[in-house]
């Protein structure tokens, strides 16, 4: 290809790598060497300083090694032409004595401006980990980090064999972990209360079912645990926990309140949201004589946000889900970068490669996700029907991270419900001091009583003392929180004797006991 370019300009160089280089942007180019596209302007003596790179795009997105770029200035120099196939033949030499398994990338010539480069274009290969053959897996393993081409950590090669196997790390079965009757009933029962509540089919959920969904293995008369049976059962894993936090201003600096849940992953996740909530700001809009109560950031957008954070972790990574609240802010953070290639563009436009099948796979069938690849899709969708700016998707090497912005004023909400026609909502200061109370009487509550009270038990206690004749239904409608975990902790706080049920069912009331000695 001859593109007809002006040598006087330089930014016409620029534009025309855009064209050799694929999936690049002209500002990508700009910027210069970036995760996808490394420049030199001779094929370096040392043929490791050149199949690094290569190896690295296999491991990872894939990307374009352009020979005949000056590193340093993006401009183009060229290849001597005399010598252009010999060095072809040399990198195509080079990569197959080299690199463990094979990798095959496409060499071709381009013609720029009367120059002649040479384009080495790697797609992100399936037989992972590649590696650099003179120096093992262990140590020639490399990734690529931020435009560079590093070596990859053990965790990190761990991942890419699992990719090269095309096995899920949840999969995996749980060696030594006992399974035992009373978890595996209790599953069974909140994956079928699940589904009733999301509205999806009831079926008879057993132990069989389990291993069709490749929870669970049967051995003759046994049964083995798959890692994510253990993850929905349990806190066997150290690092399966979701750290929460409200921060003080727009910085992580002063801490205002955290907290760390532990238990089944569905349970964190429903303790993370009810935290959330309890943390942002409450509104009210007088609907004729019924007062309805919201929230300021949507609850559909909080949940999927901690869904997709569990769902798509890096489970090899001994970081934990974050889930943090600053003043103009929702973040929720998931260890691990993008899986298996994937790329930002290609996640914004709702595709997705499954990092853990058992877990989406177990979420799908419990109605906590609707089809996957679509998480993303539906935040902004609740975002934009808050009147929210678009969530921010921030993605690193080995994180990826949501950010769902608060409203700023009272006013924007008030424009919103303007728009419905509806009376504008209780903002402001008074839901600001709402927010506060939650708080306080949160504060109280524990104060109150002897015994430690989750997040979820205190909030019922909260509601309890607004309206003691409340239904579980109700107080699960007005925390965004499923029934089931509501009736759970209902059973709890009754066994603790903090709570006593006065009358039937429908005309009763709810008595709260303060048990602390004076």
């Amino acid at each position: 290809m001859i593109l007809s370019l002006h040598e006087s300009v330089p930014e016409y160089n620029i534009f025309a790598i855009k064209f050799l280089v694929r999936q690049q942007t002209i500002e990508e180019i700009v910027r210069g060497e970036s995760k996808n596209v490394e420049f030199k302007a001779k094929l370096p003596k040392d043929s490791a300083k050149y199949i690094k790179p290569i190896i690295a795009f296999a491991n990872t997105q894939g990307g374009s090694l352009v020979i005949g770029v000056d590193e340093a200035t993006r401009k183009v120099t060229g290849v001597d032409d005399d010598s252009a196939f010999q060095i072809m033949d040399s990198i195509a030499n080079a990569v197959a004595d080299s690199c463990v398994p094979q990798i095959v990338p496409n060499i071709e010539l381009q013609t720029i401006d009367g120059h002649t480069v040479i384009l080495v274009t790697v797609a992100p290969e399936p037989n992972r980990p590649y590696y650099l053959k003179s120096k093992g897996k262990e140590h020639g393993t490399y990734i690529r980090l931020a435009g560079t081409s590093r070596p990859a950590s053990s965790e990190k090669i761990k991942e890419l064999e699992l990719e090269g196997s095309h096995i899920s790390w949840d999969e995996l079965t749980c060696i030594g972990y006992e399974v035992t009757d009373t978890e595996l009933e209790k599953l069974c029962r909140d994956i079928m209360q699940y589904r009733k509540e999301s509205g999806l089919p009831v079926r008879n959920v057993t132990s069989a079912q389990l291993i069709n969904w490749k929870l669970l293995r049967c051995t003759g008369a046994s049964l083995l645990a798959s890692n994510a049976y253990v993850l929905l059962v349990s806190d066997y894993f150290p690092y399966s926990k979701t750290q929460c936090a409200v921060f003080k201003g727009k910085e992580r600096t002063v801490f205002l309140d955290k907290r760390e849940f532990t238990g089944s992953v569905y349970e964190q996740i429903e303790e993370a949201t009810t935290f959330v909530l309890r943390n942002i700001r409450l509104g009210a809009v007088i609907e004729g004589l019924v007062r309805k109560e919201f929230y300021e950031l949507p609850v559909e957008a909080i949940r999927e946000m901690i869904v997709n954070a569990h769902c798509h972790r890096n489970l090899t990574d001994a970081s934990c889900v974050q889930v943090a609240v600053y003043d103009d802010r929702l973040e929720v953070t998931s260890p691990g970068g993008l899986y298996n290639g994937l790329t930002y563009e290609e996640i914004m436009s709702g595709h997705s490669k499954l990092r853990n099948r058992a877990i989406a796979n177990i979420f799908n069938q419990m109605g906590l996700i609707e089809a996957w690849g679509t998480g993303i899709r539906r935040i902004k969708e609740a975002a934009k029907s808050y009147g929210l700016p678009s969530p921010e998707i921030l993605v690193y090497d080995d994180m990826f991270r949501v950010n769902l912005y608060r409203n700023k004023t009272a006013e924007r909400l008030y424009d919103y419900y303007t728009l419905l026609e509806e009376t504008p909502p209780v903002t402001g200061e008074a839901s600001e001091i709402h927010r506060r109370s939650i708080g306080d009487t949160s504060e109280k509550h524990r104060r109150q009583f002897r015994t430690d009270l989750n997040d979820t038990q205190i909030k019922i206690l909260e509601l309890l003392s607004a309206d003691a004749s409340l239904s579980a239904a109700k107080m699960a409608g007005q925390l965004g929180i499923a029934g089931r975990n509501v009736e759970a902790n209902i059973k709890k706080l009754k066994e603790k004797g903090i709570l006593i049920r006065h009358g039937s069912p429908k005309s009763g009331y709810w008595e709260i006991v303060n048990d602390k000695k004076s």
